[in-house]
């Protein structure tokens, strides 16, 4: 679920970041921190935290800014859970394409209701999903703490886009995270924890 990754960058520290003249490894991972921690970084995952300085170049100073730039190499903890790792979440909203499952720091995981228990029933009344088993109806309610398999990345670029684009895309109505999970509750374990 967590992973570490190897990042290489540019820092910039602006001069009144200096402290004694010099710049001191808390000022760069302050700085690493600012830059990635809870951000979507493309194909690598959720950056959570940095893990530790690797390398520092000796500060440049840029023309006109007084900027000093270090080159540093660095690892992160990202999380990017593989592909069937069983994750443990909450249920966030159920509808009738599926249920939202959050975990305290990741909202974007999605069950389609394909890939529900056989015989899970989307309730309009409840606005929840049930599971009717031959003796007992399993309730996937709001706060549920559920066992889910990751099925599927999906990544979007968000990068800015132009004119033209930018009115096509706004045919498509719904804007789409950089970064979600498709996973499923249809086998034992998985689904209600206290159901198990």
């Amino acid at each position: 679920m967590f992973i570490l990754t190897t990042f290489d960058d540019l820092v910039q520290i602006p001069p009144h970041g200096f402290r004694n003249n010099q710049i001191t490894r808390n000022d760069l991972e302050d700085r690493i921190n600012e830059k990635y921690s809870n951000k979507i970084v493309q194909k690598v995952g959720l950056c959570i935290c940095m893990y530790d300085l690797l390398t520092a170049s000796d500060g440049l100073i840029g023309n006109g800014t007084g900027n000093a730039n270090v080159n540093v190499q660095f690892r992160m903890i990202v999380f990017r859970p593989f592909k069937g790792e069983i994750i443990t979440g909450t249920v966030q909203k159920c509808t009738s394409t599926g249920i939202r499952i959050t975990t305290q720091f990741f909202d974007d995981i999605f069950v389609p209701h394909t890939m529900l228990f056989e015989g899970c029933e989307f309730d309009d009344t409840e606005k929840t999903w049930v599971w009717r088993t031959g003796e007992s109806e399993l309730w996937f309610d709001q706060g549920t703490v559920v066992n889910l398999r990751v099925e599927a990345e999906k990544w979007h670029d968000q990068a800015p886009k132009g004119p033209a684009e930018t009115a096509e895309a706004g045919n498509e109505g719904e804007r789409k995270v950089p970064y979600a999970i498709e996973a499923s509750m249809a086998e034992a374990g998985l689904g209600g924890v206290e159901w198990w």
